[in-house]
């Protein structure tokens, strides 16, 4: 399933379950987790959660999300950032995003919002943080199928994802849209083409298989040979695959179809440069393009699966 990043209000997204960035006795602090109180209602919430009380750093539990959109509250204790106990810090920054995860699946949700856990008055270095953070979600979808959203809202975190990840997917409600027409126009551009593609070749056929998601997605110009595709690591997944798609003669629906992906999350493949490709995705991708070993490990690097 999708894992992107995405610059917006925590509280506002239409997910099933949303991750406060808790502290250990479950209280009402400030920040993000203030945020969350406030939608969700302060009473209840904090009500629900005193009935958990206290849990310990790594650890999660789960409330209703009373007001808020989402179905749930995950309660997530991140760790109290100590530069001196890196591996410590690591260790428990990873737990609080797994065991969130677990909460959720254990509940049904089929999408879950994530803060980037103790990067705020815990101390957590933003860099850091989003490394954990990439890795303990991306490892939790090798074998499991959730929507996972990593929400960077302050602008210093959100400079530091595009340095790590490429652009990000950032829509900040409808006023972002609006201040940015032209990349709006382009998405509905792009889900016309694809829905005339599909037309047009309903009968494409489909491999048996794992299969994945992914994300990410600048548009592309002439077919570059393939061997100019191996080596440049610097180049986003999307990009890549785009490029792949023309190298080896084929369309983005046979491939799509084939890869057994969904017609709009094959439109945020194109549209959305911050958008991160689950493990199954990928591999399901490169089998519908028929690569080589080689081409097919260099898809999977691009995709921040290297060396798994």
């Amino acid at each position: 399933m999708p894992f992107t990043i995405v610059r917006q209000d925590i509280t506002k997204l239409k997910v099933d379950a949303i991750v406060n960035a808790a502290n250990t006795e479950l209280q009402m602090g400030g920040g993000v987790c203030g945020a969350i109180f406030k939608a969700a209602g302060t009473t209840q919430l904090q009500s629900a959660c005193d009935k958990l009380a206290p849990i310990k750093t790594g650890e999660a539990v789960i409330t209703p999300g009373f007001d808020l959109s989402a179905k749930f509250v995950i309660h997530a204790a991140g760790p109290v950032y100590r530069q001196w106990n890196e591996a410590k810090n690591a260790q428990e920054l990873r737990a609080a995003y797994t065991n969130s995860l677990k909460r959720a699946v254990e509940n049904n949700c089929e999408s879950i919002a994530f803060p980037l856990i103790s990067s705020g008055i815990y101390g957590y270095p933003k860099d850091k943080a989003l490394k954990v953070a990439t890795s303990a979600i991306q490892d939790f979808l090798s074998d499991h199928d959730i929507d996972v959203a990593l929400v960077v809202f302050d602008k210093s975190a959100f400079n530091i994802s595009c340095e790590l990840l490429g652009e990000v997917d950032s829509y900040i409600d409808e006023y972002y849209a609006d201040a940015h027409p032209r990349q709006t126009q382009r998405r509905e551009l792009l889900d016309v083409e694809l829905e005339a593609l599909e037309e047009a070749d309903e009968s494409a056929s489909k491999y048996n298989g794992p299969f994945l998601k992914d994300l990410l997605a600048p548009s592309v110009g002439a077919p570059a040979p393939l061997d100019d595709l191996v080596g440049n690591l610097d180049e986003p997944f999307s990009k890549t695959l785009l490029r792949l798609i023309d190298a080896k003669g084929k369309t983005d629906v046979e491939v799509y179809k084939r890869a057994n992906l969904d017609r709009k999350l094959f439109s945020k493949i194109r549209s959305n440069k911050g958008y991160m490709p689950s493990k199954r995705t990928a591999i399901a991708l490169a089998v519908a393009l028929e690569l080589s070993l080689d081409e097919t490990d260099d898809l999977l690097k691009r995709a921040g699966y290297a060396d798994r």
